[in-house]
């Protein structure tokens, strides 16, 4: 009877506040179908904070049989990239791509939403399109939805709350703006007439005017509690060039005008943000009740975003890392970057189960990185092929076996899965074992192997040390053992009791590999906290590199697959985050995904 694990079965539908809003939704019928969307902005790249939301957004969609879109919230001209536009379309690939049955909201290539007749008003809308209806053109077909393709109907937007004295045209500086806000004082230019906030608002628009001289204001309430309905900005100019619209614009919507409007456009029902935006959700809602519109207007629902020890998970943070050159790059797999999250050897499995895993509140707190590194070693567990490789090797010569034999042995893939079958490993007379299982002067309890002491070769025999040969310097360089040849699964000797066992390659037989052995990027699980520079609890250990010796099979190692070094941890094939593998290193790469066991609980037992 099998045990195969089944690594594509769906975790069980997770039960939380905003699910339950839902079905309470769908049972009343309030909807014809459920619709939720993922917004990033394209200004860096997608972290694991934003798996928790991805989760959530596409997970709701799923479960209720509606569709969640795919947006690109591009208002920020002097922010936003091409590079990050694609590895934003990368990394929602990679994360969903086992979810089949998730429908994709996208949008046909170029598409604008459309002029409609709503109830006898003029209205505009774009529906979504699914890749499965666009067939195996979907690619060339389509592409995320971008607030820069509604551009032209924000605008028209904004000139409808002009014309009903809802918005005006204001000339303070930034610096003043911010000040009047915060002291709670009206702009001396709010009560322009509506017709001079017309051909200012024409003039910004026509470039007329230089960046920061003039602002599009909301007109609501300068003494508001909510500091965000105190006449917050709606437009402002940027002489800029957009990645997506090129020069055609030099006025640009700001976030909170431009991400109401995207939702009410793309006929969303459900806008789901982290609690940071709760306040928001006034502004949304003027926004939206303001301007009369003739469909139903999305609603918006918040949570307490995802925020893991020992971790940083601001853009802004995160840039300043690269561009300091303190890491390699966004897909740099001590980030928490979704791309250096995959090129570390994540699963998506493991990345969802562990964003579905903490659950979705309002309270915000800080989880704990154990919990996501236990998810990936529950996944990889199950599913990564065993492999012998020797990091930090030290060669073992066993003298009385015979020089120039070599012999197969029979090595497991898997025992979490008897259908992934044995493999046969090459022994020979000389070996490499690992540095760390040979101690001159063992500490009490040592187990592995020392003058005069015996080990089990893992799927070989038993040996004990012989002799200790040292170079000029002093430093161990061979050892020189004796095999108990009878001591192999079917010898005489079999049953023999040794308590240690280490593992091993044949010197002969072996092949040399880069290894990139990673830890935890920051040694604090509150990098920030008490004020601190998150930059001085960076980890200096944070990646080692060695030349390991590998066992032969691993020459054909596939990026898609998943490898435990037997007795080291679980490591994969290095592809960088976009997809290509490097050029200018010949030799494969391997990097550790994680050890065997948390490490750093046993060292704060220590502590």
């Amino acid at each position: 009877m099998s045990n195969a694990i089944d690594l594509a079965a769906p975790l069980p539908a997770p039960s939380d506040f905003i699910r339950d809003l839902v079905a309470q939704h769908v049972a009343e019928g309030r909807y014809s179908r459920i619709h939720t969307r993922f917004p990033p902005e394209p200004n860096g790249y997608l972290h694991i904070g934003h798996a928790k939301s991805i989760c959530l957004n596409f997970g709701i969609a799923r479960e209720f049989g509606g569709v969640c879109n795919l947006r690109m919230d591009d208002t920020n001209p002097t922010k936003e990239e091409v590079e990050y536009v694609e590895s934003i379309q990368r990394d929602v690939d990679w994360l969903i791509a086992g979810w089949a049955d998730t429908k994709l909201g996208l949008k046909r290539k170029g598409a604008a939403p459309a002029t409609q007749s709503v109830n006898g008003k003029h209205d505009f809308h774009l529906a979504p399109v699914l890749k499965t209806d666009l067939g195996p053109q979907a690619l060339e077909l389509s592409e995320p939805f971008f607030a820069s393709d509604y551009f032209v109907q924000i605008h028209a937007y904004a000139v409808r709350l002009i014309e009903k004295g809802l918005a005006f045209v204001c000339d303070m500086t930034p610096e003043q703006t911010d000040e009047f806000r915060r002291t709670g004082q009206a702009s001396p230019f709010r009560n322009r007439p509506v017709a001079e906030n017309l051909d200012l608002f024409a003039r910004m628009k026509a470039g007329v005017f230089p960046d920061g001289t003039r602002v599009l204001r909301a007109k609501i309430d300068v003494a508001a509690p909510n500091i965000w309905l105190r006449d917050p900005l709606l437009y402002r100019i940027r002489h800029a060039e957009h990645h997506h619209t090129g020069a055609q614009w030099c006025i640009y919507p700001m976030y909170d005008f431009a991400h109401c409007l995207s939702d009410y456009l793309e006929g969303i029902t459900h806008s789901i943000c982290t609690l940071e935006f709760e306040v928001h959700r006034p502004l949304y809602d003027w926004i939206l009740e303001s301007l009369d519109l003739p469909r139903a207007l999305p609603h918006q629902y918040e949570f307490a975003k995802l925020i893991p020890s020992h971790m940083i998970v601001s853009k802004r943070k995160l840039i300043a890392l690269v561009e300091a050159g303190l890491v390699s790059g966004w897909d740099d797999p001590r980030l928490p970057t979704l791309s250096g999250i995959r090129r570390r050897g994540v699963t998506p499995e493991a990345l969802r189960a562990f964003a579905i895993g903490v659950g979705v509140t309002k309270f915000v707190s800080v989880t704990d990185i154990a919990l996501y590194e236990h998810a990936i070693r529950e996944d990889l567990n199950k599913r990564a092929l065993r492999r012998l490789a020797v990091l930090r090797p030290i060669k073992v010569i066993i003298t009385n076996y015979p020089v120039g034999q070599t012999e197969e042995l029979d090595a497991t893939n898997n025992p979490e899965d008897e259908t992934a079958g044995k493999r046969k490993v090459p022994f020979s007379r000389e070996l490499f074992i690992e540095r760390d299982d040979f101690a001159e002067v063992p500490p009490p309890k040592y187990f592995r192997l020392k003058p005069g002491g015996e080990v089990r070769l893992k799927y070989a025999f038993i040996i004990k040390c012989d002799e200790v040969v040292k170079d000029a310097a002093g430093h161990v360089v061979e050892l020189r053992c004796t095999a108990d040849l009878d001591s192999r699964t079917g010898g005489a000797n079999a049953a023999r009791k040794i308590k240690g066992t280490i593992h091993w390659v044949s010197a002969a037989h072996a092949f040399d590999a880069e290894v990139r052995l990673y830890d935890r990027l920051f040694t604090e699980a509150e990098p920030e906290a008490d004020g601190r520079d998150y930059k001085a609890t960076l980890n200096p250990r944070s990646l080692e590199v060695v030349s390991a010796k590998l066992e032969p099979s691993l020459m054909q190692a596939t990026p898609a697959a998943r490898y435990q070094f037997e007795r080291l941890g679980y490591f994969c094939v290095d592809v960088p985050g976009n997809g290509k593998p490097e050029t200018q290193n010949p030799k494969l790469v391997f990097n550790r995904t994680l050890t065997l066991k948390d490490t750093w609980a046993k060292e704060a037992q220590r502590s």
